[in-house]
């Protein structure tokens, strides 16, 4: 997708929004053309060539109606603009935050966090100016026209005096274009790399100090902060400079307007008026030539966005982008999702994207059964707080038939398989059955393949070979599909915020009842809130670094706790533990839980001893399985893990 079909996707995102808003800013442009005109009959009635009747001060009501008429159609205009523009950028961010939470966890964006905020801050930024500024320069060249029109009439010499600049601003615009898009690029990258680096040191403070590194990385930010200050440097000094183009080609119009004016003037084929008409239209001529060349390096800038906002999307179609969704900013769009499952026409666009891969075919349908699902809403229902009861008590119908369908009574893995593409490595033909209430634990070595195991079974990896089944059912999506109420992880390095413990904990999600409390107490949590100075409300710092590293984890088993589940899966939540509060930390899970079921990638005998099944891994493959008696009798590496805590340290 190039930028001209970049930028036409995003008008045709709301095409009717995008037209009120052209119409209201071609409005505002073209309201000047009336005081130009009314201007010419002031100046010439006090000469007494005007064609009016009204008088001094007939025409000076005039000219005061017209101001505060355009007053009025501007605060019209920042309306329309604002509701098309900013959804414009709404769209654009739920895209791209879509597509990115849709990608295997270890590939959801390839560059740091840091880089990532500045795609969906400025090129975002960018895109929406570009096409926010297609609006004026339509606008403005309709006033170029009618005004050009309006001056050929009075002296067509002059007006080509007037017009002029405006094919060498172009001319020189265009010339720039190819230095213009460099600058531009090397200055965002510059400022990728700053804020990069800013976030890697704000996570990383302990690493930094424990190892006595501040002045190397003080002297790595300084190198980069000196980068972007020279391609800032470079692209704002490309920017002043085509700003001075435009500006002082417009003064070298009004220069050989005002010697020309002046002969036609003594001559008495041009009056005051005229003049006056003149350089009126000069100053919003003024303006059409600056926008013209603003446009111009917007679009320009508009292409270096599109392909920092490709490359997050990591080989997929740039139209991904542009993808027509809803914003949900009105209530009753969440009546018609709740309910979209009664569609049969909506249920065979979504089977069409599934079985088929055909997005586009599956969304038309998809759109046809929320369209057919409105109307028989709206034949049926009388008001929308009606309609809206309807929805919920629907929606209420559909969750819990949901939930019963999501119970977990086994989970099958057969023949998963993963290798890195770096280093081949990975796991090999992984063959395990979890049941209901079930405790598996899988341990092993180093390299073994434990964490990659879990985190291909959940989809944060890229789907290799193997099938998933839940109840017997096939996984397609894991990355999807193993999210709560089915799944909840807690990671091997939990991932924590600079924000309030409490919110570390529900990420989002409303504090109902106890749960949280509850969450907490099955953490083995309560006391360390109770020793923080905020308690729940104690800002923990980037990554967690207020916290030791055992209430770290268990912050963050308190999260996936706080979230009822059918399946846990813990990725050695309890290495940071002793081996009293781990004990308790399983002991007050199953008596919240008695069924809880539990994936545990760990190597203490805590867990291991209560384990129901074991999968020991080696090498990536598993070398054995069974519970701790039998692992014991027939596996040496097991015997060296189980034993291993027991080996006084050297």
């Amino acid at each position: 997708m190039n930028t001209y079909q970049y930028l036409w996707r995003l008008i045709m995102y709301r095409p009717i929004r995008y037209l009120v808003n052209a119409i209201a800013w071609t409005v505002i442009y073209l309201a000047p053309i009336a005081p130009g005109l009314i201007t010419k009959e002031f100046f010439d009635s006090l000469t007494g060539k005007s064609a009016l009747s009204y008088g001094v001060w007939g025409l000076i009501a005039l000219l005061m109606a017209a101001a505060i008429g355009r007053i009025m159609l501007i605060v019209i205009g920042f309306i329309t603009d604002v509701n098309f523009r900013f959804r414009m950028g709404m769209l654009l961010r739920r895209n791209l935050l879509e597509h990115v939470l849709k990608q295997p966890g270890a590939q959801a964006i390839p560059v740091s966090p840091g880089e990532a905020i500045s795609h969906f801050r400025d090129d975002v930024d960018q895109s929406e100016e570009a096409a926010s500024w297609s609006v004026d320069v339509f606008g403005m060249t309709c006033f170029a026209l009618v005004s050009g029109y309006i001056l050929i009439r009075i002296d067509a010499q002059m007006t080509l005096l007037v017009f002029m600049p405006i094919v060498f601003v172009i001319t020189a615009a265009q010339l720039a274009t190819v230095r213009l898009q460099k600058y531009r690029a090397a200055s965002r990258e510059a400022t990728s790399k700053v804020t990069g680096e800013i976030s890697e040191m704000f996570g990383n403070v302990q690493a930094i100090q424990v190892a006595g590194a501040e002045k190397r990385v003080i002297a790595r930010f300084s190198s980069f902060g000196d980068d972007r200050r020279k391609a800032m440097l470079k692209d704002r000094l490309m920017g002043e400079l085509l700003d001075s183009v435009f500006s002082n080609s417009v003064n070298l119009g009004t220069g050989l307007i005002l010697l020309l004016a002046g002969a036609k003037m003594r001559a008495g084929t041009f009056t005051v008026g005229d003049f006056a008409l003149f350089v009126y239209y000069l100053t919003f001529v003024t303006q059409f030539i600056t926008n013209v060349g603003k446009f111009i390096t917007y679009f320009k800038q508009m292409s270096v966005s599109l392909e920092r906002l490709t490359f997050l999307l990591q080989g997929a179609s740039a139209k991904v982008l542009t993808m027509v969704n809803s914003l949900h900013l009105k209530a009753e769009s969440k009546v018609a999702e709740a309910a979209v499952s009664t569609v049969p026409l909506a249920q065979e666009g979504i089977e069409m994207q599934r079985q088929s891969g055909d997005e586009r075919e599956g969304r038309v349908k998809i759109e046809q059964g929320f369209e057919r699902f409105n109307a028989d809403m709206s034949q049926q229902k009388e008001g929308f707080e009606r309609e809206f009861a309807v929805g919920e008590k629907l929606e209420g119908q559909f969750n819990h038939e949901d939930q019963i369908a999501a119970s977990l009574q086994s989970l099958d893995v057969n023949g998963l398989s993963y290798a890195y593409s770096d280093t081949g490595r990975g796991i090999s033909d992984i063959h395990f059955s979890l049941k209901r209430g079930s405790f598996t634990v899988i341990t092993g070595t180093i390299g073994s393949g434990k964490t990659t195991l879990i985190r291909s079974l959940l989809g944060l990896l890229p789907k290799g070979e193997g099938t998933i089944a839940w109840n017997g059912v096939p996984v397609e999506d894991p990355g999807t599909f193993f999210t709560p109420p089915r799944s909840a992880y807690t990671a091997q390095v939990p991932r924590l915020y600079s924000d309030t413990l409490r919110n570390n904990i529900l990420l989002g999600q409303a504090e109902q009842g106890d749960s949280l409390q509850l969450a907490l107490h099955a953490a083995v949590m309560e006391f360390d809130v109770a020793q923080l100075p905020g308690g729940l409300d104690t800002v923990i710092g980037p990554r967690g670094v207020k916290l030791s590293g055992g209430q770290a984890q268990r912050t963050a088993a308190a999260r996936m706790l706080v979230r009822d589940a059918e399946l846990y899966v813990f990725d050695d939540l309890s290495s940071a533990l002793d081996v009293e509060t781990e004990q308790k930390l399983w002991e007050r899970m199953f008596e919240r839980r008695s069924d809880a079921t539990c994936l545990v990638v760990s190597h203490r005998k805590t867990a291991l001893t209560r384990a129901d099944h074991i999968i020991v891994m080696k090498e990536g493959r598993m070398e054995a399985e069974g519970n701790s008696e039998e692992l014991l009798r027939k596996s040496t590496t097991f015997r060296e893990l189980w034993y291993g805590d027991e080996r006084p340290s050297s």
